[in-house]
This record gives C-alpha cells, structure tokens and sequence, in this order.
C-alpha cells in the first residue's frame, strides 16, 4: 500500500521538480490530503451530523454548551489527528531515527498546538466578526500548514545527524 501510494504522489512530481525537493512535494501532498479530508470532515459533522445547532452537556467537568462550530471542529480533529500521523510518518518523514511512540507524542504535541491556535483564531473570526465556519476552517488550515511543515520537520520526525 505504501508503495501504491509513494508511487502515486511521485506520478504528479515532474512539474515541480524545479521548484520543490521531492520530500516536500510529498509533505505537500500528504498534507493536502489531510487538510481537505479535514475540510470534509468539519462540513459534514457541522452541517448533517450537527446540523449546524450547539450542543448541550450535561456532563458537569465539561461546559455546558458548546457551539457548533467548535463542536465540528473538536470531532474533526480527532479524525485527521490519526489520518495526519499515518501520512507523516509512513509516506513522508520515513527517515527519521525516532521511535515511533517518540514520534506519536511529539506529533500529539504539535497537532494540541495547532488545535489552540485553531481555537482561539475560530473563536475571534466565527463568533466575533461573524465568518462562515467553513470559510474560517479553509484559512486558518493554510495558516497552520506552513507552522505544521517545520514543526514536523524539524521536531516530531527529525533525523538525529
């Protein structure tokens, strides 16, 4: 299966070979296909599973309600949190000499970072100028993408030199 879809990725390679390492077209690669399965993901569960309405709790270490949008954005992220780290690790960052356990935390690490950063720009852009959700969710990916490349890089799959 990995070579079907290393094989795959380096099908559409050529164009940007110029421009970019292949390594990187790879990240690219699987990071895209992280980001719009996330994008997918966050429309579905916002609007047919949640059908745009905020959830109530009744849970009492939990907030009573959460808003849709957070709501979506919460199930989704889960969902591409194992998706990302199966790309990352077996397509893209092959190399690196961390266990793979080392590998999973660092990635939860940087992925809880990203999930703040996530938190805090929906709230200010969704509930305090009024974006449409899945607007926000496209901008604030392309946004994390580029923090996420070097993180991964240079912190969760480094290669010890």
């Amino acid at each position: 299966m990995r070579k079907a879809l290393l094989k795959l990725i380096d099908f559409f390679y050529p164009p940007f070979s110029k421009y970019i390492s292949l390594h990187t077209f790879r990240y690219i690669a699987s990071g895209g296909t992280t980001t719009a399965a996330g994008i997918v993901i966050y429309y579905i569960v916002y609007n047919w599973v949640l059908k745009q309405q905020d959830v109530h709790l009744t849970i009492s270490f939990l907030p009573k309600l959460i808003t849709a949008p957070i709501a979506a954005l919460a199930i989704e992220s889960v969902i591409t949190f194992f998706i990302g780290f199966t790309l990352n690790k077996y397509l893209v960052f092959t190399k690196s000499t961390l266990k793979g356990r080392i590998q999973l935390f660092r990635y939860a690490s940087v992925v809880a970072t990203n999930i703040l950063i996530n938190y805090a720009l929906f709230k200010v852009l969704v509930e305090a100028f009024g974006f449409y959700p899945t607007v926000t969710k496209v901008i604030i990916s392309l946004l994390l993408a580029v923090f996420s490349y070097f993180s991964q890089k240079h912190f969760t799959f480094k290669v010890k030199k």
